[in-house]
C-alpha cells in the first residue's frame, strides 16, 4: 500500500511536461513537497522494520543482518563491508553513467538517510534516468574509498523528483571525505566547460578552490553559456583516490543540467566589459570583481600556442593561460578575457580567451641585469639579459638553457615545438644575450618584507631561437691549436725560437686555466664529485622546469627521497672508504632503476633524490620505489667482504594542479621519515596521515 501511494504521487508530478513545470513554481513546490513526504513516509516504514540496522552491522558472528538504509550500508568499516553484508534498500537515482570504466556502470542512489554508490557491471543494468525510484538488492563491498553496493540487482519501481534542499558544503569540507557519496550542494562560478562525446566537465571555482563537476551530456544542450555564471549545483560528492585507495581530492557527479541552478547569469560578452589596466588587477578596488572574467587589452609579447599568451599595456605586463591556439604576431593588439588569480604567487589570467583588436605596434625588450630581474619589478615584461651558458637540461621536455650572471643562475626556456627540428649548437661557456618574458618565483613563506613578497628566482620564456644572440664564444686556444702554433713556429727561423717557446708556455697555461675553470664550474654546478650524480642546484632547476612542463601538458610528477639505512654504522665499521664505496654503488643502482629521462641527485651525506618527470600514472612511482628498495638490498662487495645494505624511500606524487617544488620535497621527506619509523628497508607513499605522524 505504501509503495502504491509513492507511485501515485510521482505520477501526479510527472503529468505536466518539464517545460511547463519550470514555468509553474507552485506546481513544482507541491511536487517537491509530495516527493519529500513520500520518501519520508517510505523511509520511516523501513526504519520501523529495521530500527537498529547500523548497530546490527557490528555483529561478529552468526548470519549477517540485512542492511535496509543507505546510511547503514555506508557506515560500515572497510573490513565489515568486505564481509558482503546483504543489502536491500529503495531510493531515487541521483546519478547514472552506463560505462564508468573497466566494464562497470556508476550509480548513486539516495534515500531519507543518505546516499550510497552502486557498482553493477555495465551489461547487467538497463539505462536509468535520474529521478528513477529503484529497489536494490546486493551485498556490501569496501569500494575505492568508502563502502559501496556490489553485484546489485536493480529494479525500477517509479519516479520521483531529485532530493530537495541538499546541504550546502564548502570544498574544504568535502575534501575531508566526511560527505563521501552524499548528495550535496556547492556554489561557485563556472570557469571552464570541456565537452566530450558522452559527458561534460565543468570547472567550478568556489570560495576555497576549484572542483570538477562531471555530468552526462544531453543532446542539443548548450553548455558554453554557463562560463562565468554564478551557479548552485546539486551533485554527489565522489573521492579522487590513488592506487592505494587513499583520498587525494574530490570531484562532483551531477545528473544533468537540471541539477544546475543559475544564481546569476554570466555578464555577457566578456569583450564588451570595461577594459581593466593590467596593473589594477587584484587591487583593492578591483578585487571583488575579479571573481568574474575581466577584460584586458595589450600588445602581444609572447605566444606559446595552446598554452600561454603574454601581453603588455601601458601599465604592466601579464601572462595568461589559454587553450586557444589562434596564431598571433608579436606586437599585435589583442583583447583578452579570463579569470584573475595567482600562480607561483604572481598575477595570471586562467581559462582565458582572446581575439585580435586589429592593430599592431612594435614591442621592445628592456635591458636588465640579473640583480634587477630579482627585484621582481619586471615580472611578465619583455626583457633582455646577458649570461654565460653553463649547461643544457637535456632531461627537460623543452629546450632549457642554464645561464650564470654573477652569482645568479637562471634558466631560459623555449618549447621544443618552437625550437625547430634540429638542436642549435650553443657552446658551453659562450656568453649569450637572451630576449624573452621574465617569469619570477616568489617565496612568500620565508621571504616577506613589510608584507611585500620578495623574488627568490626567475626564468626567461623565449619566443624563438632568434631570441638567443651569441656575444662571445669560448677561447679558441686548446691543446690541439697550441700544437699547430708550435709547428708553425718551429718552421720559422731560430731567431724567433725563444719567442715561440715563451708563447707556447703562455698558451698552455691559458688553456690549462680555461679548461680547469670550465670543468670546475660545470662540475660544481651540475655533478657530485663522489658519485657523479646531479647536485642540489641542478635538481632544483630541473624540478622547477618539470613542474612547468607538467602544468602545460596536464601531467603529474613524483619525487623519491632515498636514504641509506644505518649508514653511520657502515662508516664506523669499514671506514670512509667503505662508506664511499657504498655511496658509489648506490648511485649506480639508482641510475639503473629509473628511466633515462629521470634525474637522480645526491643531496648530501647518504641522502638521494629521484625526480620522475612527465608521470602519467602515479603507480609508476611506486613500482620504481619498490625496484630501488629491492636492487639496493643486494650486498655490496668491499675488501673481500659483502656489506649488507638497505634503503628507505619516501614517495610523493602530485597532479598538474597540485605542483609546488618545496611542498613536494617536504612531502617526500615526511614519507621517508615514516618509512624509517616503520622499520626501514621499505618505501612509503606520502599521505596526510604521514604528515600527521
Amino acid at each position: 500500500m505504501r509503495l502504491a501511494w509513492i507511485r501515485n504521487a510521482a505520477r501526479l508530478c510527472s503529468e505536466k511536461p518539464p517545460q511547463a513545470r519550470l514555468r509553474a513554481p507552485c506546481h513544482r513546490r507541491i511536487c517537491g513537497l509530495t516527493a519529500v513526504a513520500a520518501t519520508l513516509f517510505f523511509s520511516i516504514g523501513l526504519l520501523a522494520a529495521d530500527p537498529a540496522a547500523p548497530a546490527q552491522a557490528n555483529e561478529p558472528t552468526g548470519k549477517l543482518p540485512t542492511l535496509t538504509t543507505a546510511r547503514a550500508a555506508h557506515s560500515l568499516t572497510s573490513d565489515q563491508a568486505a564481509r558482503a553484508y546483504p543489502v536491500h534498500l529503495q531510493g531515487v537515482v541521483t546519478y547514472f553513467d552506463p560505462d564508468y570504466g573497466s566494464g562497470y556502470a556508476a550509480i548513486f542512489i539516495h534515500d531519507s538517510t543518505g546516499s550510497i554508490f552502486l557498482k553493477p557491471r555495465s551489461d547487467s543494468v538497463a539505462p536509468l534516468a535520474a529521478g528513477t525510484l529503484v529497489d536494490v538488492q546486493g551485498v556490501s563491498g569496501p569500494g575505492g574509498f568508502g563502502p559501496v553496493v556490489v553485484l546489485p540487482q536493480i529494479r525500477a519501481i517509479g519516479h520521483s523528483p531529485l532530493p530537495a534542499n541538499p546541504p550546502q558544503e564548502s570544498l574544504s569540507h568535502l575534501e575531508t571525505g566526511a560527505e563521501d557519496a552524499q548528495w550535496v550542494e556547492v556554489e561557485g562560478i563556472i570557469h571552464d566547460v570541456v565537452e566530450y562525446s558522452h559527458s561534460v566537465t565543468l570547472q567550478l571555482a568556489t570560495i576555497d578552490g576549484t572542483v570538477s563537476v562531471t555530468m552526462q551530456r544531453e543532446p542539443g544542450a548548450t553548455y558554453s553559456g554557463l562560463i562565468d555564471a554564478e551557479v548552485r549545483i546539486d551533485a554527489n560528492a565522489a573521492p579522487t583516490v590513488n592506487s592505494n585507495n587513499q583520498m587525494i581530492g574530490v570531484h562532483l557527479m551531477a545528473p544533468s543540467l537540471s541539477a544546475v541552478t543559475v544564481v546569476k547569469s554570466a555578464p555577457g560578452d566578456p569583450f564588451m566589459q570595461p577594459i581593466v589596466p593590467i596593473d589594477r588587477l587584484l587591487h583593492w578596488e578591483q578585487f571583488s570583481a575579479s571573481f568574474h572574467r575581466v577584460h584586458l587589452r595589450g600588445n602581444v609579447t609572447l605566444q606559446w600556442p595552446g598554452s600561454s599568451l603574454c601581453i603588455r599595456d601601458a601599465t604592466a605586463g601579464i601572462c595568461v593561460q589559454t587553450a586557444q591556439d589562434t596564431p598571433l604576431v608579436i606586437g599585435e593588439l589583442v583583447d583578452v578575457a579570463g579569470f584573475a588569480g595567482t600562480e607561483d604567487n604572481t598575477p595570471v589570467l586562467t581559462d582565458a580567451v582572446f581575439k585580435s583588436a586589429g592593430k599592431s605596434s612594435p614591442v621592445t625588450a628592456e635591458p636588465v641585469s640579473a640583480e634587477q630581474a630579482l627585484l621582481g619589478k619586471n615580472d611578465s615584461d619583455l626583457i633582455q639579459i646577458d649570461g654565460q651558458l653553463i649547461g643544457n637540461d637535456l632531461a627537460s621536455s623543452d629546450t632549457t638553457l642554464l645561464l650564470a650572471s654573477g652569482t645568479t643562475v637562471f634558466a631560459a626556456i623555449l618549447p621544443k615545438s618552437m625550437a625547430g627540428p634540429q638542436a642549435i649548437p650553443w657552446e658551453i661557456g659562450s656568453r649569450l644575450r637572451i630576449t624573452g618574458i621574465c617569469s619570477v618565483r616568489i617565496d612568500t613563506r620565508s621571504n616577506v618584507r613589510e608584507g611585500v613578497a620578495v623574488t627568490k628566482s626567475f626564468r626567461v620564456l623565449m619566443r624563438s631561437p632568434q631570441d638567443v644572440v651569441v656575444l662571445h664564444r669560448p677561447s679558441w686556444w686548446t691543446p690541439g691549436h697550441a700544437l699547430v702554433v708550435l709547428a708553425m713556429a718551429l718552421a720559422g727561423t731560430l731567431v724567433v725560437l725563444g719567442w715561440v717557446m715563451v708563447l707556447r708556455r703562455r698558451v698552455e697555461e691559458q688553456t690549462l686555466l680555461l679548461r680547469k675553470s670550465e670543468e670546475n664550474f660545470r662540475h660544481m654546478a651540475l655533478h657530485d664529485c663522489l658519485t657523479g650524480l646531479a647536485t642540489r642546484l641542478l635538481l632544483q632547476d630541473r624540478l622547477e622546469a618539470a613542474i612547468e612542463a607538467a602544468r602545460r601538458h596536464k601531467m603529474g610528477l613524483a619525487l623519491l627521497m632515498v636514504d641509506i639505512d644505518r649508514f653511520k654504522g657502515i662508516n664506523d665499521t669499514y671506514g670512509h672508504h667503505g662508506g664511499d664505496e657504498v655511496l658509489r654503488v648506490t648511485a649506480i643502482r639508482l641510475l639503473e632503476a629509473v628511466r633515462k629521462s629521470d634525474t637522480v641527485a645526491r643531496m648530501g651525506g647518504d641522502e638521494f633524490v629521484v625526480l620522475l618527470a612527465e608521470l602519467r600514472d602515479p603507480q609508476s612511482a611506486e613500482k620504481i620505489a619498490a625496484n630501488i628498495v629491492d636492487s639496493l638490498a643486494i650486498p655490496i662487495a668491499f675488501a673481500g667482504r659483502e656489506l649488507s645494505v638497505s634503503v628507505s624511500v619516501g614517495v610523493c606524487s602530485a597532479a598538474s594542479t597540485e605542483l609546488d617544488a618545496e611542498a613536494l620535497l617536504r612531502c617526500a621527506d615526511a614519507a621517508l621519515y615514516q618509512a624509517k619509523a616503520s622499520g626501514r628497508n621499505r618505501f612509503q607513499v606520502f599521505t596526510t596521515e604521514v604528515t600527521g605522524a
